[in-house]
């Protein structure tokens, strides 16, 4: 299936299949006349007053006029200076997922690039062919170092005209495309976290009444579950990390729910500078690439994350206590075994949980600098670390959940694998397909990826 690009119906999902399944991409009919009338309004004022960027300098050399004869080489030339990117590559699917944001901005007409630019970047787009992306030293004001290898590697000896060497920089298509891609892990890995979350009640052989204020998610993963009979529970009240389930996994949804409304409209907005309008015939310069939104979205997103792993890294390391579950200790094939059965678990999941909470830290609170350019450019926001820690908590998120998994189960399998509830059974099954149960004389399981893999994509 084709994606068509109209440059404001892009979806989170849309962007995953270019990105990660080569998902091809089209332009929609109107585009063409959106963005001739942009390139034409270009053309028209080019010779007439100064225009950021257009017939200017940027930065503090917007005060020296570019001659119109010059405009191609300060055009090729703007790219080459702002290639300061360090540090390693950016993963394949995040510079796809940049390519493609770029060409949806400009099939919106307001960054006045010509229709001949635009058909080359859906060609590079279908032919698969990625430049490489350095991923350090943005700030989130336009992501220029990073934008600059990409247009680098995009020219293919294709000459510039005025404005579009600007218009391939100044904008946030690299934080937008990190951002959206490792949002749509996230938005995976909560959903398996309470699933997961469902599994540890009946490993705990955990009291349901909390589930009778809230919690809807939680009675339809759990429906037909062991725990809905009279006199299953074994605590009258269990540890808040299990009784409050519901409250995390809520504030969780409605943080995500806020992250993902902002995400999707960063990538139909326009975020370059200056800014083409079509319907007045004008440019002008604006903010529109300060990235703060999608900044601050990204921060609520692992402050949400926070307390689901933490909660689960707390629930997994009672489940490895016997006075808390009434199973053996460490959840060990037999009481009374010298043994350590799973215990020794519980230290790398309570490194996975402290690490990834560390990652909840906000950046988009910034830290100005008025020394750059003359004082002008005084604002970051730091939009592509904040979408690259998102990514990093996610990753450290499916460790936590993968440890989580293997001791429910063990708990499960001691209780005497009773019935289980209608999502859990699936996710039990598919754990024990990867990881057997540990008994007498067996040593934890020594390789988890599988069941990290496991929780990547259920």
């Amino acid at each position: 299936m084709t994606i068509e690009l109209t440059g404001s119906t892009l979806s989170i999902s849309d962007l995953t299949r270019v990105a990660r399944d080569g998902e091809r991409v089209e332009l929609s009919r109107d585009v063409a006349g959106r963005v001739r009338s942009g390139r034409a309004i270009v053309e028209r004022l080019m010779p007439g007053d100064p225009i950021y960027g257009l017939n200017t300098g940027v930065g503090v050399r917007k005060r020296v006029r570019v001659p119109v004869e010059e405009l191609p080489e300060f055009n090729r030339r703007s790219i080459l200076e702002h290639r300061v990117g360090q540090g390693p590559p950016a993963p394949p699917d995040v510079v796809r997922a940049q390519l493609l944001l770029v060409t949806n901005s400009f099939a919106r007409g307001t960054a006045g690039v010509r229709m001949e630019l635009l058909e080359h970047l859906v060609g590079r787009l279908n032919d698969g062919a990625l430049p490489e992306v350095r991923s350090l030293g943005s700030i989130g004001i336009a992501d220029l170092p990073a934008n600059a290898d990409l247009a680098y590697g995009l020219l293919d000896g294709i000459e510039l005209a005025a404005k579009e060497g600007l218009a391939l920089l100044n904008h946030n298509a690299y934080s937008t495309a990190r951002a959206a891609l490792a949002f749509t892990d996230a938005e995976r890995l909560v959903r398996t976290a309470l699933v997961a979350a469902a599994l540890d009640l009946e490993a705990l052989a955990g009291n349901l009444s909390v589930l009778n204020v809230s919690g809807d998610d939680l009675h339809a993963l759990l429906k037909g579950s062991y725990l809905e009979e009279p006199g299953a529970a074994r605590n009258l009240q269990d540890p808040l990390s299990f009784r409050c389930i519901p409250q995390v996994a809520a504030a969780a949804h409605d943080a995500f729910a806020f992250a993902r409304a902002t995400i999707e409209r960063e990538l139909n907005r326009s975020q370059e500078n200056p800014l083409v309008l079509l319907d007045e015939g004008s440019i002008v310069s604006v903010g529109s690439f300060d990235a703060l939104p999608l900044a601050q979205a990204l921060d609520l997103a692992r402050i949400a994350l926070a307390p689901l792993l933490t909660s689960a890294a707390e629930r997994t390391v009672k489940l490895l206590q016997s006075p808390i579950t009434g199973l053996p200790e460490g959840l060990a094939a037999e009481a009374g075994l010298a043994e350590s059965g799973l215990s020794e678990l519980g230290v790398p999941v309570q490194a996975f949980a402290a690490e990834a909470k560390l990652l909840a830290q906000p950046v988009s609170i910034e830290t100005a600098s008025t020394s750059h350019h003359e004082g002008i450019e005084d604002r970051i926001t730091l939009a592509p670390l904040s979408a690259r820690r998102l990514a990093e908590m996610v990753g450290l998120g499916a460790r936590v959940v993968s440890v989580e998994l293997v001791v429910a189960a063990q708990a499960v399998d001691l209780r005497g694998r009773p019935r289980l509830g209608a999502a859990t059974t699936d996710l039990y099954a598919a754990v024990r397909e990867l990881v057997p149960f540990t008994g007498r004389g067996d040593p934890p399981p020594q390789d988890l990826e599988p069941v990290v893999e496991l929780v990547r994509r259920f």
